[in-house]
């Protein structure tokens, strides 16, 4: 099998007030001439590693089983770091948000030739990851077409943009059926799986392009990595 290559990249943010460092994953046949379709993993390192997601994509494009993909993961620093740039009450969260629509997309668009839609452009993310992946794409829908969420955090804040939101993406949505006693990186323990429910009936009463299902297992990579092949089938076959 043709492998990709894993990139190192590095740009500073000056919305974040930071230099921020990602991965970037380009398929083994990567031409110029092509078109890509950019998949951005919040959580970056965890997808890269624990969710195996370059081998994945190696096998699913060279049987031509998805569209070309070129995959970006952002890392986060520590669990405190996280928390701020993904948590929807996170003292970083607007800027994170503001940092993808404003300066990691520009620079992906004159890095590597994209589509230069919104359905060009697709985010990922596990637990808090999923949630501003979720919020980013509501707060840029016209940047943002497809989103993957696994097991995302969700609150009255994420609840009220969904209701409000008049422009939906496309959505992936998994939770484990065990999540019901999830510890948090704050130390607190929380019930993930009811509020997911919640959103779940409420996205699809809105009638978007909308997967919501849930699987036997926990709040961990052990079963979020068991579903990665079928989350890129579905989102980009």
């Amino acid at each position: 099998m043709k492998r990709g290559t894993i990139q190192d990249h590095l740009i500073h943010s000056a919305e974040l007030g930071e230099d921020v460092s990602f991965l970037v994953y380009v398929p083994a046949d990567f031409s110029p001439m092509f078109s890509y379709t950019f998949l951005i993993c919040q959580d970056g390192k965890d997808y890269f590693q624990l969710g195996r997601l370059p081998r994945l994509a190696d096998e699913l494009l060279e049987a031509e089983e998805i569209e070309p993909l070129i995959i970006v993961g952002i890392p986060y620093l520590n669990k405190h770091d996280r928390r701020e740039k993904y948590h929807p009450d996170g003292v970083q969260q607007a800027a994170y948000i503001r940092f993808l629509a404003n300066e990691l997309v520009p620079y992906l668009d004159e890095q590597f030739p994209g589509h230069g839609n919104r359905f060009g452009r697709a985010l990922a993310g596990d637990s808090l990851a999923g949630t501003v992946s979720f919020m980013a794409a509501l707060k840029y829908p016209d940047l943002f077409g497809r989103v993957l969420m696994h097991s995302p955090f969700v609150d009255s804040t994420v609840m009220n943009l969904a209701e409000s939101a008049e422009t939906l993406p496309s959505l992936y949505h998994v939770i484990g059926t065990e999540e019901t006693d999830v510890l948090m990186t704050n130390g607190e323990r929380a019930d993930f799986l009811t509020p997911n429910r919640a959103l779940s009936s409420l996205l699809s009463g809105k009638r978007t392009d909308y997967f919501y299902e849930e699987f036997a297992g926990n709040h961990t990579w052990t079963y979020w990595q068991k579903d990665m092949k079928r989350a890129l089938l579905k989102m980009f076959e």
